[in-house]
């Protein structure tokens, strides 16, 4: 039986890719995304008083975090190592409706996942589905299939087996402002509430 992101895959047409959210920023019903807009909420320390939390990583440094694949929770070691941006040209060609993507251009995001602990995945790996985009605050608008065929990103559909010690970069591609100032990488595991790790790149 074909996984949902299979299944997703095999309905976008090759040429035409469908835009998952229809405006930057998603629906009501998204409760992640309004959460990991609090990412900065201070936590208090033993002593009573309020610390920061944690500020953002930088572009390739590595945070740890644990995924449900199938039956098993597998940790990883992530890493955001960058985030390509397109042209507004380019970017229309990838939509099914050229006007949703006026003013927007493709961020493609590449993230580093090694396999730490856990058995090797029995199916295709959840943990990429984790990564979000960011554009001045504001969460873009998914893009459907449209990253395994950007140079350096891999074909999760082909990583079944993936076994303590192999590393491999996925990529989520989102339709972020042309013009934005700051791009950041969200990473939480798929459907989670808790506070995401975050990376931060200047958009170039």
């Amino acid at each position: 039986m074909l996984r949902k992101k299979t299944a997703l895959r095999l309905a976008a047409p090759v040429a035409v890719l469908a835009l998952a959210l229809t405006a930057c920023g998603g629906g009501d019903d998204d409760k992640k995304s309004e959460d990991t807009k609090k990412s900065g909420t201070p936590t208090s320390d033993s002593a009573g008083s309020e610390a920061e939390a944690p500020s953002a990583l930088k572009p390739g440094q590595s945070a740890t975090g644990k995924s449900k694949e199938g039956d098993a929770m597998v940790t990883y070691d992530i890493a955001a190592q960058k985030v390509d941006l397109g042209t507004e040209a380019e970017t229309e060609k990838l939509v099914s409706d050229p006007k949703k993507a006026k003013g927007l251009v493709a961020a493609v995001a590449h993230v580093k996942y090694t396999h730490k602990a856990g058995a090797p995945l029995a199916d295709v790996p959840d943990v990429g589905d984790g990564a979000e985009i960011y554009a001045d605050g504001t969460r873009g608008g998914l893009l459907i299939g449209a990253s395994e065929s950007a140079p350096g990103c891999e074909d999760e559909l082909e990583l079944e087996g993936w076994k303590k010690g192999q590393s491999h970069v996925l990529c989520q591609t989102y339709l972020v402002p042309a013009g934005a100032k700051e791009l950041e990488v969200h990473w939480t595991p798929e459907d989670s509430e808790d506070e995401p790790v975050i990376w931060k790149f200047a958009a170039k």
